[in-house]
């Protein structure tokens, strides 16, 4: 029955969810403190790391998973209602990288090193954890769409 793949649906897209903070704390914590000094740890054709090899896959499966958790779910408000905070939370940040963190990235990994690339690395990476707490929103809110879950199962 549909009913009983609600709970393993939500607790995977919640596990993605947290997956995709990780890989947001990785970047702030290990990638953001290095690279504006050294621009070619974000240039894979200088030898650096593909931020999109993670994030494309990532997110792609997340958001795939939450709109099927979300269509197995639609019928439980308390469930349904966590998944949608999830989901407008995600979107905002999804939309706001779009339009303004993935172009300016993409532009750094082909930029050459200097003062004026590095001060605007800087407040990229400043500005970039704004981010974090829309993350931290979506996890929380996945967290209590898999409680819920788990209340009606």
């Amino acid at each position: 029955m549909l009913t009983d793949l609600i709970l393993p649906a939500t607790a995977l897209t919640t596990s993605l969810a947290f997956i995709g903070l990780g890989g947001g704390l990785y970047e702030v914590g290990v990638i953001d403190p290095a690279w504006p000094r050294r621009p070619d740890l974000i240039q894979p054709d200088h030898g650096g790391i593909s931020r999109k090899r993670f994030w494309i896959p990532a997110h792609a499966t997340f958001e795939v998973l939450l709109v099927i958790a979300l269509a197995l779910s639609w019928s439980i408000a308390d469930v349904r209602f966590w998944l949608l905070v999830a989901m407008a939370s995600h979107a905002v940040m999804r939309f706001w990288s779009a339009f303004d963190f993935i172009p300016k990235a993409l532009a750094f990994e082909k930029a050459t090193p200097g003062p004026d690339t590095e001060t605007a690395a800087r407040r990229w990476t400043r500005r970039s954890l704004a981010r974090l707490p829309l993350d931290i929103l979506a996890c929380g809110a996945m967290l209590v769409a898999t409680i819920a879950a788990a209340r009606v199962a």
